[in-house]
């Protein structure tokens, strides 16, 4: 019978033990539980103390029992007392009365900066900013701009085909024909966005970015190309940035000209950058071909326009000193944070 009573005390001693621990919450109280059950004159030592009155047969079960008891109220004391610790280390270092921490705040990608303050220098001028879709038809990536199937000029091109009728576009000209199909003249407009080309290398990746402008009306002249141009040129850059026109090659423009202006590294003195031209080439324009309006339906009799379009990535490398396009879009912050 003592075997017993003796298991029945222990289980008693655990199951009072560990209720009243539930309440502790500082850290005198546990010393005190510590010392009420665990001590050397706690309950379960006292408890121990009376093994020598049961048999020989019946100390082994009612002595592990004992242990395991001892390693479960100690092992919850500790875990409990961990607990309470973490708890109070973090109240320590909090201080209500400094000021919170801001969360990091994001900003336009130097591409996506650059493109808007293209898009706005031109918006003053009167232009309006018009956007397309960029996977596009054959016919209106090539064909509507003069560029019909297996013409040589489309070699000038490389283009990433879906299908033999529809590809990623290779320009956002394409908007100008979708422009002036929906709209009589006049038309003033610009078309920013991402074109694709199969190329890529340190001044050319297969996606990049393009801002192209058309205006037509009566009696647009190669000045009023010129004057634009040239405006632009000084607000995206500097007042004093000179600039000059040279003949070009476009399938829908005609006569054509590509624009450069006086390298903004060595200010015309000759450079790596601009390889000791003293210049470096910008964009492309010209008059836009009496062929492309006839397939519009307006009358290259009546009404005359000029187009151009430039590499958004261009600009910004210009702008920002930049000789390798791919840094644009390897996504390190460090690179990006500089804008």
């Amino acid at each position: 019978m003592g075997e017993f009573k003796l298991k029945d005390e222990l289980l008693e001693l655990r199951n009072r033990a560990l209720e009243e621990l539930k309440s502790v919450t500082e850290n005198p109280q546990f010393e005190e539980w510590r010392k009420r059950y665990l001590g050397r004159r706690g309950h379960l030592t006292l408890l121990l103390k009376r093994l020598p009155e049961l048999s020989k047969g019946e100390r082994p079960p009612i002595g592990k029992l004992a242990n395991q008891v001892k390693e479960e109220l100690s092992r919850e004391f500790q875990s409990k007392l961990d607990s309470l610790s973490t708890r109070e280390e973090g109240a320590s270092f909090l201080d209500v009365t400094l000021p919170g921490r801001r969360t990091p705040r994001g900003h336009w990608h130097p591409i996506t900066q650059t493109t808007e303050q293209i898009c706005a220098i031109f918006s003053r001028l009167g232009f309006a900013v018009v956007e397309g879709p960029e996977v596009e038809l054959d016919y209106y990536n090539f064909e509507a701009l003069n560029m019909p199937k297996d013409h040589p000029a489309r070699d000038m091109q490389d283009t990433f085909y879906i299908s033999d009728n529809v590809v990623l576009r290779t320009h956002t000209s394409p908007m100008q024909i979708r422009v002036m199909e929906k709209q009589l003249p006049p038309v003033s407009i610009v078309a920013p966005g991402k074109v694709y080309r199969p190329d890529s290398d340190i001044s050319h990746t297969p996606m990049f970015h393009q801002v192209e402008g058309l205006l037509v009306d009566k009696g647009v002249s190669f000045g009023d190309l010129k004057g634009t141009l040239t405006i632009f040129v000084h607000q995206m850059f500097d007042p004093d940035t000179k600039l000059r026109f040279r003949p070009g090659f476009f399938p829908f423009t005609e006569p054509s000209a590509e624009v450069d202006i006086q390298c903004v590294i060595c200010k015309g003195e000759g450079c790596r950058t601009c390889s000791y031209t003293g210049w470096l080439e910008i964009l492309g324009s010209g008059m836009v071909d009496p062929e492309v309006f006839k397939i519009v339906g307006y009358d290259p009799e009546d009404i005359s326009g000029f187009a151009f379009g430039m590499g958004v990535e261009r600009i910004a490398m210009l702008k920002s000193g930049v000789d390798d396009i791919r840094l644009f879009f390897e996504n390190d912050i460090r690179f990006l944070r500089q804008f």
